[in-house]
């Protein structure tokens, strides 16, 4: 090989090897700026998560929306027990009159009386079971035409008496969650929502579930009527929003109610199991300020874990985690 061509092949070598320095070093830049925007996108998600959560669940406890602005009158579901029959009692306290529906009619006299002695405010009984389907819905409608409904709870709900496989669980439990969880809010809502538009003015509270989040194994019907409610709730929101209608979803974790009495864990009251009064407390004072939230703080904190933890992780851990908590006797898992 000649002088020249020698001189050239070693220009030719070092002009590679500064064309791959350059690549590293530009690749190196490209990136550390990725990782850049990915932490400022965790860092500014998490600043608004912060901020949203100081205003939801802090200020709002301070500067309270006025309940009395939507209508006279308020239309609680499954208000025998839990967090319905806390719902009662925080509208009854800001002056709000209730239409109190449930299935035993001696609990909800018993509620009844305690409203109008405790915040004078005038309450009506509806006895009915709302697992019986489209034929107990005209018979509400008969007992509440006369009234001004201006704000709907559609709070009453189903769970499967313990963590199953989907064919353990009796099949008038599984007809109960699509009466119950997903009939019922649909024709509450559709009976009271005109008079809502023609006032243009209404409130409506749809009770479904962190649980509707991702699926959860061993309660999967459960979780799949929650997702439903919480869907519905969302396009309600955007269809009626511009006509004076509030439409907000309630996403909570374990509420330590009799819906999860198979558990002595979500039964006690903890730090991440409120019981219904101190959630419903915290739930109440975010109406008006979104339409949609867990309605307690720590809730809040597990919703933004999971929008973290990947789908077949969470769906993975659902075995160990229900048989750790399940206390029945005859635990199917």
């Amino acid at each position: 090989m000649s002088g020249g061509n020698q001189d050239t092949m070693k220009l030719v070598m070092e002009l590679l090897r500064d064309m791959r320095k350059g690549i590293k070093s530009n690749s190196q830049r490209y990136l550390a700026f990725l990782g850049l925007l990915y932490c400022g996108k965790i860092a500014g998600g998490l600043s608004v998560r912060l901020c949203e959560a100081f205003r939801v669940h802090f200020l709002a406890r301070f500067w309270k929306t006025d309940l009395k602005i939507y209508g006279r009158w308020a239309l609680v579901t499954g208000c025998s027990d839990g967090i319905g029959r806390e719902y009662a009692r925080a509208l009854a306290s800001r002056g709000i009159n209730i239409v109190l529906v449930a299935r035993s009619q001696e609990k909800l006299e018993t509620l009844k009386l305690e409203l109008e002695y405790t915040h004078n405010v005038l309450t009506r009984v509806v006895v009915a079971d709302l697992a019986r389907g489209a034929e107990v819905f005209s018979e509400i409608r008969s007992q509440i035409e006369d009234l001004e409904i201006g704000i709907l709870v559609n709070n009453a709900g189903v769970m499967y008496d313990q963590p199953s496989r989907f064919c353990d669980v009796p099949l008038k439990k599984l007809e109960e969650h699509i009466t119950v969880n997903m009939q019922a809010v649909m024709m509450l809502t559709f009976m009271v929502l005109p008079q809502m538009l023609r006032r243009k003015k209404g409130l409506i509270v749809n009770m479904s579930s962190l649980s509707a989040f991702y699926p959860l194994p061993y309660m999967s019907v459960y979780s799949a009527s929650k997702g439903f409610v919480d869907l519905f709730s969302q396009a309600l929101a955007v269809e009626y929003g511009s006509q004076g209608i509030e439409v907000q979803t309630l996403t909570p974790s374990y509420v330590s109610t009799n819906l999860v009495k198979f558990s002595d864990v979500l039964s006690t009251p903890s730090f991440v199991v409120p019981d219904a009064k101190t959630f419903v407390d915290s739930a109440i004072s975010t109406v008006g300020y979104t339409r949609r939230t867990t309605g307690y703080w720590s809730h809040g904190l597990q919703y933004w874990a999971m929008e973290h933890i990947p789908q077949w992780l969470w769906t993975m851990q659902s075995d160990t985690f229900f048989k750790a908590i399940d206390s029945s006797a005859d635990k199917k898992l």
